[in-house]
């Protein structure tokens, strides 16, 4: 079936959640990107999730985006969040609106260029975001990448790191820097749309203790892209968008944790059963917590999203979106390891379920923003004063 609907999807991500655990373990100690997961989701139609009906896609809301994140991690947390990483560039380009995207400075070519980048989608095209590099992190003011314009275009000349998907991507969502600050004083930061090939390359220095077959290798640029590349068609756009639609930044990356809590929720019940250790008090009353924080967790994701389908400005919002983060990345890493500590020793062996989904789990603290960044955010608010401007280091 190829998902036309948001409900179609969920039940597509549903349906293949069976498949993608199955392959995970064989991805997870090759370290390879996981094609047979993304052939699948392909021919479901679920790259197609966030594109508007009116482009062939399923038009799903940011809610509806969580709520097959949950399913496909709970298959396969890496597969989960390369999706993730596509769903981001396609989620970002459906939802911002038209007069939004006008009052920002977007030109009439953008539009067109827009629908062609989702008509791409939904017919089987893949994205990937190209955005944090070393020593920056995901700060856009920090960024060492640059562009420059040409007669002909654009050239962008930089480095990326932990870039999923990285060498099977149609295209790359690059966030880079103008050499020359705005009227302001402040950086001029762009995003492009880079297509694959000459000027590209794919350096493999992805070999992680978590999310292994994401495949984030580092990504090097030299390369021209046409005008029509620069999203938008306006420059500067890259932080004012990061202020209206933070989610696709932050907590589009919790409902992936969340799955990847419930696989290792449902991986340790499995166990517990199949060695008939039900009766122990103590692993019960672990599997009972950790029930409980899973399903907290993934409240406060679908409450995020909720928000972020009103209103994704509101500071109100952003704060959902920060908790939403912090949650589910400490979630993710605190029920694993409880569940491995309640099914024992075995399951810390290689190749075991929970093993690996010990090790994709750490990772969620650690996404930018981590877990410390994200209480940083909160507690600055909570406080009384402003996150944009009373922290040390710039959100963005």
């Amino acid at each position: 079936m190829t998902a036309t609907q948001p409900r179609e999807a969920l039940a597509a991500a549903r349906d293949l959640a069976p498949t993608l655990a199955r392959r995970a373990a064989a991805h997870d100690e090759a370290g390879v990107f996981p094609q047979a997961d993304f052939d699948d989701l392909r021919a479901a139609g679920l790259l197609g999730l966030m594109v508007p009906t009116r482009l062939g896609g399923a038009g799903a809301s940011f809610t509806e985006y969580t709520e097959v994140a949950v399913e496909l991690a709970t298959g396969s947390g890496a597969t989960a969040l390369i999706f993730n990483m596509h769903a981001s560039v396609t989620g970002a380009l459906a939802h911002v609106p038209d007069d939004v995207a006008r009052s920002l400075g977007a030109s009439d070519g953008y539009f067109a260029a827009r629908d062609r980048i989702l008509a791409d989608a939904a017919a089987g095209a893949l994205y990937a975001v190209a955005m944090s590099e070393r020593g920056a992190g995901s700060r856009l003011s920090r960024l060492a990448t640059r562009y420059e314009r040409r007669d002909d275009g654009f050239r962008i000349v930089g480095s990326k790191a932990f870039v999923s998907g990285a060498g099977h991507a149609d295209a790359y969502l690059v966030a880079a820097k103008a050499p020359e600050p705005g009227a302001d004083g402040g950086p001029i930061v762009s995003y492009f749309l880079v297509p694959a090939g000459a000027g590209v390359t794919v350096e493999p220095t992805w070999d992680a203790l978590g999310m292994r077959a994401t495949g984030s290798h580092d990504l090097h640029l030299d390369v021209t892209v046409p005008t029509d590349a620069l999203l938008g068609g306006v420059e500067g756009l890259a932080l004012p968008l990061a202020q209206v639609m933070p989610h696709w930044l932050v907590a589009s990356y919790a409902a992936v944790y969340v799955g990847v809590a419930r696989s290792a929720l449902e991986a340790a019940s499995r166990h517990l059963r199949d060695r008939g250790l039900t009766q122990l008090p103590a692993a019960r009353a672990r599997i009972g917590r950790a029930d409980a924080e899973v399903a907290a967790a993934r409240l406060a994701v679908a409450e995020a999203a909720r928000r972020v389908d009103a209103d994704p400005a509101a500071l109100d919002t952003r704060r959902w979106v920060w908790r939403a983060k912090l949650l589910a990345g400490d979630t993710a890493a605190r029920v694993t390891a409880s569940m491995v500590e309640a099914a024992g020793t075995s399951v810390t062996r290689r190749g075991h379920a929970l093993e690996r989904l010990f090790r994709d789990a750490r990772c969620g603290a650690l996404q930018p923003p981590p877990s410390d960044v994200c209480a940083d955010w909160l507690g600055v608010a909570g406080l009384g004063g402003d996150p944009e401007r009373d922290t040390a280091v710039p959100r963005w």
